[in-house]
């Protein structure tokens, strides 16, 4: 695409929301340019030779049941540019403290026989959602508010309640209790909070459905898939150009901000009116993440060998135990036993260290900006439940919410969600506005991880964003 007087839209950033938004421009025969401050594209889908050569890390995002479950980003032909999921045999696991694990497999009914006694209440509770799991997933992964709302109805009941009220209702062992708080807890909310509980239905219904796959090769492969898609619509992406004021771009009839609220206000400045800045001003970040990488010389030594067939494991022991370092991460504490998120990608797919060598990924979530070395801990959850790790160990990386925020703008104080996915900021967000991806300012819109609906490798903020941007384009 030659310059030219004006482009139809430009969009800021290049995360999976930003791509999102450009592919459906450009779908509709728009003009359109990407800009990433970043060297290399991708935002959250970036990955890198953290710890050693040879050795693929994903600096932020892994795992991709979203990508698989978004009512756009999977019609897209995005295996045409050489993308290909790994699925691991399990999709995630759950050890304890006995030496077992419980784990969810792509089966509700398998999942269920490994359950004991909460054999019927899991399979009562997700075999209705998994069976309409695409029609459940095209009315979550949008705005709120639309879409099959007899369906939406009957999962919010049970979405709308706390992870442990219904954990602790919908089970009787502490093994089922575990296995959903485990889930539930990557909402980065204390587990007692409203909602939560549909985060833990709704990523267990995607390993039921979709899987919990890897991008062999890592996730910038994905990242440069829809590049390489949008590209082949005519659109333009341009590199390690930061944006820092809306005038520093070239004449366009639409731009897409893939950036969130606190960003928005130091694009726009004075051009939002000023009410409107002081309600982005009230938005709420969430708490961050440490992250440590890790080259491994051998894969971890579970003591429960059911981990080994997992691609993702939470570790944190009971649900109380869980419940009780989200919480702190949310008081602005730091927890001795945090839970723990690790993802062992290399098992599944080999692409991404030498042979017989393997990657490793794990985080906890810790108070926003928290300025905190987590390393020990994180090691000793793992070793608890893998003795010997630490003697897998060839090299480490880590990374503070400072350091998480530096390789991507949007992870502010390592806030990995685009701010507090809590019930009352859910429903503004960013903030309370027929479409939230539009701005008082013509042509401006926000397209990213803070808008609905929200977290997630899914694309779908910015897809919607892109819509409500074609309507003034017409």
């Amino acid at each position: 695409m030659s310059e030219r007087a004006s482009l139809d839209a430009i969009v800021i950033g290049s995360g999976p929301n930003g791509l999102a938004a450009a592919i459906a421009l450009a779908q509709a025969g728009r003009s359109v340019r990407v800009y990433e401050a970043e060297p290399t594209l991708g935002g959250g889908m970036r990955s890198a030779e953290l710890t050693e050569s040879g050795f693929i890390h994903d600096v932020c995002s892994t795992v991709h049941a979203l990508a698989l479950a978004s009512p756009f980003l999977k019609t897209l032909p995005l295996a045409d540019y050489g993308l290909r999921f790994a699925h691991p045999e399990a999709p995630f696991a759950h050890p304890f403290d006995d030496g077992t694990a419980a784990v969810a497999e792509r089966s509700v009914a398998d999942t269920s026989k490994s359950l004991g006694a909460d054999a019927r209440a899991y399979s009562r509770l997700f075999a209705p959602f998994v069976t309409e799991s695409d029609r459940l997933m095209k009315a979550i992964l949008r705005p709120i508010g639309f879409g099959d709302p007899l369906l939406l109805a009957r999962f919010g009941v049970i979405a709308i309640r706390s992870a442990a009220g219904l954990a602790r209702s919908a089970f009787t062992t502490e093994r089922a209790r575990a296995l959903f708080a485990g889930a539930a807890a990557h909402s980065m909310l204390p587990l007692t909070s409203l909602a939560t509980a549909g985060f833990g239905m709704g990523l267990i219904i995607t390993a039921h459905s979709v899987g919990w796959p890897v991008a062999a090769g890592g996730s910038q492969r994905l990242a440069d898939a829809l590049a390489a898609h949008l590209r082949k619509l005519g659109g333009e992406i341009v590199t390690g150009t930061p944006i820092r004021s809306l005038s520093d771009l070239p004449p366009s009839r639409a731009i897409l901000c893939d950036v969130t609220p606190r960003q928005l206000v130091q694009l726009a400045g004075d051009k939002l009116p000023a009410g409107y800045r002081r309600r982005l001003g009230k938005y709420r970040y969430g708490p961050g993440v440490f992250k440590m990488d890790f080259s491994l010389h051998a894969p971890v030594p579970w003591r429960a060998a059911e981990c080994r067939r997992a691609g993702t494991v939470h570790l944190g022991g009971t649900l109380a135990e869980i419940a009780d370092s989200e919480l702190a991460a949310n008081e602005g504490r730091v927890h001795e036993k945090p839970y723990v998120l690790l993802v062992q990608p290399s098992l599944f797919d080999p692409t991404r260290a030498p042979a017989g060598k393997h990657t490793l990924w794990a985080y906890s979530h810790v108070p926003h900006a928290c300025t905190a070395d987590r390393s020990e801990a994180i090691e000793r959850q793992i070793e608890r439940f893998a003795p010997g790790f630490r003697d897998c160990i060839a090299a480490r990386h880590t990374m503070f919410p400072a350091d998480l925020e530096r390789h991507n703008r949007n992870l502010i104080g390592g806030d990995i969600a685009g701010g507090a996915a809590d019930i009352t900021q859910w429903f503004t967000r960013p903030v309370a506005r027929l479409d939230p991806h539009t701005t008082p300012v013509p042509g401006l819109y926000l397209c990213s991880s803070s808008t609905p609906p929200g977290i997630g490798v899914h694309g779908m903020c910015g897809y919607f964003a892109a819509q409500s941007a074609l309507k003034s384009l017409r």
